[in-house]
């Protein structure tokens, strides 16, 4: 599957525009790091798009299955530790919590889903990051 993002950076803090063609969010750093804090962070943006993705697939196993849940709810933090070599070590923690007279088999099961979705098994997976090319310029109209 192919995604393309684009990023508009605008000359205050580090506000971003960031549109898939369709919708747009606003990124920017927290104020300590001289942002003006009126968006997610890199940081949250990442965890935000784990989190969605659970949360999701909880709700599509629960519909293909037939059981009756409620609200999702999910909560991620993530803790950063430097490697002797200098590498980063990143620990991402999810709790959950669904609504619904479920078993326990079927929460584990729910949970298990979640925690084998598509974004986090492609976080977990193989990643080439390609040097950054120049954009052409806009055309004037």
């Amino acid at each position: 599957m192919s995604t393309t993002i684009n990023i508009k950076n605008l000359p205050i803090g580090y506000q971003s525009v960031i549109s898939n063609g369709k919708h747009a969010i606003i990124g920017d750093e927290p104020v300590p790091s001289k942002g003006t804090d009126l968006g997610f962070s890199p940081v949250e943006l990442v965890l935000a798009g784990i989190a969605m993705c659970k949360v999701a697939t909880i709700r599509n196993v629960a519909r293909r299955k037939g059981w009756e849940i409620g609200e999702v709810d999910a909560k991620l933090s993530q803790d950063v530790r430097r490697s002797q070599d200098g590498s980063l070590n990143t620990t991402v923690s999810t709790a959950y919590k669904i609504e619904g007279d479920l078993t326990q088999e079927q929460y584990d099961h729910l949970t298990y889903e979640a925690d084998h979705c598509y974004v986090t098994r492609m976080i977990k997976g193989q990643w080439n990051l390609e040097d950054s090319k120049v954009l052409a310029p806009a055309l004037d109209r």
